[in-house]
């Protein structure tokens, strides 16, 4: 059995964690990005279809590729941030079915539908998303997920050929202390779900 995290630490992914505005100048290296995408690959996703995709923003060049894309209130946010990860997901993520889940064919339902595939890789990149921004957090940098930018421009300059589709934005460093809006409240237990 495993142990039950310990307050601090819960504190840290979740109830102190916040969504922030503002970094301070220290950089993001590489070593922090590679140990980050090499903890979040292991959320489970459907099948292990696996279909984000991650473009980490962080040179002025790059960044000035993005910028045009923001809408007004975002770009302080993106010019402030380390690195702004694109999150995005592989519309063609079967490809790597025949490797990644070797139990049963598992593309063949996905080549046949393409509905089902374009469904599938939007939840399951929505959700390395979020496994993103938790192992961000679990490895003490803070992050601020945003949309607010356009999707077309985003992919026509980043994603030319297609095949991949940019979903939301993630600003990634360490947070300035104030770097945040006051929290907003959660909705209740009681008014969100229910124990059948």
């Amino acid at each position: 059995m495993k142990a039950k995290l310990e307050a601090p630490n819960l504190e840290q992914l979740f109830t102190e964690a916040r969504t922030f505005n503002k970094f301070t100048p220290k950089e993001v290296d590489d070593d922090t990005i590679s140990a980050l995408y090499n903890l979040l690959k292991w959320g489970p996703t459907a099948v292990n279809c696996q279909p984000g995709r991650y473009v980490f923003v962080r040179s002025a060049e790059a960044k000035k590729r993005l910028l045009p894309c923001l809408s007004p209130g975002n770009v302080p946010k993106v010019e402030n941030a380390p690195v702004t990860v694109i999150m995005a997901y592989d519309t063609k993520f079967y490809d790597y079915l025949p490797e990644q889940w070797t139990a049963y064919d598992a593309a063949a339902p996905y080549l046949q539908d393409p509905a089902l595939a374009a469904s599938t890789a939007f939840r399951n990149g929505s959700l390395e998303g979020a496994y993103l921004i938790l192992a961000a957090r679990a490895l003490g940098l803070d992050c601020g997920p945003m949309s607010g930018f356009d999707n077309a421009k985003v992919d026509a300059e980043f994603f030319p050929d297609g095949r991949f589709k940019s979903n939301f934005l993630i600003n990634v460093g360490y947070g300035l202390e104030g770097g945040y809006y006051p929290r907003g409240p959660r909705l209740s237990f009681e008014t969100v779900a229910k124990i059948l």
